[in-house]
């Protein structure tokens, strides 16, 4: 018998201060969003849209 796949569940995690705060210095420094979404455990669409509800620009090639 094959084993049945399990849909892997979506986790939220709200948006504290401090990694708004995070987010802003990265914008201002020009780091990658690849290398942004490793450091804060978060995926490149949910940085880009952060950033784009906050009207901040993103990545180093902007």
């Amino acid at each position: 018998m094959a084993k049945k796949a399990t849909k892997k569940r979506v986790k939220r995690r709200e948006w504290t201060k401090a990694d708004i705060k995070d987010l802003k210095a990265h914008s201002k420094a020009r780091t990658p969003v690849v290398k942004i979404a490793k450091l804060t455990k978060r995926t490149v669409g949910a940085l880009r849209q952060k950033a784009l509800h906050l009207g901040i620009g993103l990545g180093h090639q902007r």
